[in-house]
Formats: C-alpha cells, structure tokens, sequence
C-alpha cells in the first residue's frame, strides 16, 4: 500500500514539473520605413524682399526725424440779422476770416532748410445806400499771402549763415471804403499791386534757451523789391517809374515762436523786420552819392504779432496786430487789428 502510495505522489509532481515549463522561440522584428505628413503651407522668402522691407522703415524713420511739419488753419465768422421791425439800431452783416499756415523744416547734418507759407482772406457784407436803395456790398478787409524760405549752414555753436528770400503780396482788388467799386473811383491796391519781394544774405542768432526761443537773424547785404503791376491803382506805392523798383541795403529780422498749457493751448508769434536802403534803385544802379539824398531814405518797419488760445481742439480765438511803416507808401504809421474766434486744425508730425 505504501508503494501505491508513493507511487501517486511521483506521478503528481512529475506533472507539477511539466507545467512549470516554458518555451520561448526566437523572434525576429521586421523593419518598416516610417512616413510622417505634414499639411501646413510653406512659403519660402526672399532675402531681397526681406532687406528692402527693412530700408524702406529705416528711410521712413530718417525722413521723420529729418523733416519738420507744422500746419494750421482757421476759419473764423460772425453773422448778425434784425428784422425790419427792430426798433434799435441794427444792421445785418456777415463776416468771414479764413487762416492758413505752413511751416516746413529739414535739417540734415549742418544743413537746414526752413520754408514757411501763410494766407489770410476775410470779407465782410454790409447794406449802404447806393443810388437811393439799400444794398449789401462785400467788402474786402484781409488780404496778404506770403512765401518764404531759408537755407542756412551751421558755423559755430548757435550761429549759422545762409539767405532768407521772403515774397508778400495780395490777391483782390482793395478799395479804400466800402461802395468805391460801384461808384466807380480807382482802387487803391491789386494782385502783385503792391507785391514784395525781400532777399538777403547773412547770419542768425538762435538763442538757446527752450523758455525763450528767439531767433535773430543779421544781414548786412539785403535787397528789397515793390511791384506795382496794376497800373491804373492810385497809389503808386514808391514805384514811380515801370512796374517795379528794387533797391539795396541792409536788413534785421527777430523771430519768437513759443506754445504754453498742455497740448500747446495758448501760443505766441512775433515777427519784427526793418530794411535800411542804401542803393535807391538798382535796376538803374544809382548809387546814393550826395549826403543830402539820404533825407528821403527811411527804414521799412513791418512787427506782426499773432496769439491763438486753443478752447477745444476744433474751437479757438485768434487775436492778430501789426504795425507796418513804410514812406514810400504813406508817411504815417499803420497799424491793424483783429479778434476772431471760430472752427481750426491743426497738425504736427512731432
């Protein structure tokens, strides 16, 4: 019985011992080439087209910096209307003043040019009896364009020295009172009647000091040129003979031009020019000789003064003055004012 015994048992753990094998056979991987996609869009760029890019910004840069933009225009009216019925005194009038101003500037290395350009026009309509009947006659009060430009060179520290050429003129006819046109008496003024022309050669004084920017400007050879291409205006304004007159001499101009308040509310202009002639007329090169000619030589003074108070950015006040002196023209001192308030624009590039 114990053999039977043990005889199961053998038999038992031979099994056990069979299954505990295991049998691993050789696996050989095979070899796949792998393709990847790839759906976004290429573009290839030109190196060329990538460099112009970047000269193209870098010119725009140099120019901005080079280049100087100050513009501003104005334009300013008033209208008053009663009726028939209006028992105080009264009488509908409508005004308008346009401005236009211009400065240019560029300045490269010791190099700067500075080219300025202004107009001022206004007219006003008032009734006047004329013939019998009351009628509403426009009548010119403004009237000036002027062009100037300035090359300079830098020579010392704040000192440079250059030309200054300065052209001034009008555009419609001018009567002295209002109704002359109709009733036919001669005008006293016209395009290029008179016009000035101004041209010199010397040195300018910019005072450095941001507080306050003058600038002084000091020729000693100056021309000054009238024209009087209107044959027919009563004034003759120096122009005896022909249609202009040119004569030299010297010449001293003062500049200031300074803004105040946040965004530039309150700005200041002056401008003061005198000429002192000592050539009478250079078309016919006679030299003043004799001591006793210069009696009727006078300096041309001419200071124009100019104050715009910004209240919004679209609405401001202008108040203009000037004081002009000029013999050739009359022997006594001009002077003009004017207080506007209406619509402006202004732009700067700095």
């Amino acid at each position: 019985m114990k053999r039977l015994y043990t005889l199961i048992a053998l038999v038992l753990m031979s099994s056990v011992c069979a299954m505990a094998q295991v049998s691993i056979d050789e696996v050989k991987p095979t070899e796949e080439k792998a393709e990847f996609s790839n759906d976004i869009k290429t573009k290839t760029l030109d190196a060329e087209y990538d460099s112009e890019a970047v000269r193209r910004a870098e010119r725009l840069a140099i120019r901005k910096e080079r280049n100087t933009v100050d513009f501003s225009a104005n334009l300013h009216g008033s209208l008053t209307a009663f009726s028939k019925s209006w028992q105080a005194a009264g009488d509908n009038t409508i005004t308008i003043l346009a401005n236009i101003n211009f400065l240019h500037t560029y300045k490269k290395g010791r190099f700067t040019l500075s080219n300025v350009a202004s107009a001022k026009f206004g007219y006003n309509n008032m009734k006047m009896e004329l013939e019998g009947k009351q009628k509403g006659v426009w009548f010119k009060n403004v009237d000036e364009v002027a062009l100037s430009t300035s090359p300079q060179w830098a020579l010392v520290k704040d000192w440079s020295y250059g030309a200054n050429v300065k052209f001034r003129t009008q555009l419609a006819p001018g009567y002295g009172a209002r109704g002359e046109k109709q009733l036919g008496i001669p005008r006293i003024s016209n395009f290029l009647t008179p016009g000035y022309l101004d041209a010199s050669l010397g040195f300018t004084y910019i005072l450095p000091s941001e507080k306050f920017p003058l600038k002084v400007n000091l020729a000693p050879i100056a021309m000054s040129g009238t024209f009087r291409d209107d044959l027919y205006t009563s004034n003759n304004y120096g122009v005896t003979q022909g249609r202009y007159k040119f004569e030299g001499g010297l010449s001293v101009q003062l500049d200031f031009d300074k803004s105040w308040g946040q965004n530039g509310w309150l700005r200041y202009r002056t401008t003061a020019y005198s000429f002192y002639g000592w050539i009478t007329d250079i078309s016919q090169m006679a030299k003043i000789e004799d001591k006793s000619t210069y009696e009727h030589i006078v300096p041309t003074l001419r200071w124009e003064n100019t104050i715009d108070i910004k209240a919004t950015k679209y609405i401001s006040t202008q108040i203009y003055f000037q004081l002009y002196y000029n013999k050739a023209e009359i022997d006594k001192l001009q002077v003009s004012s004017m207080l506007s308030v209406g619509l402006t624009y202004t732009f700067k590039n700095k």
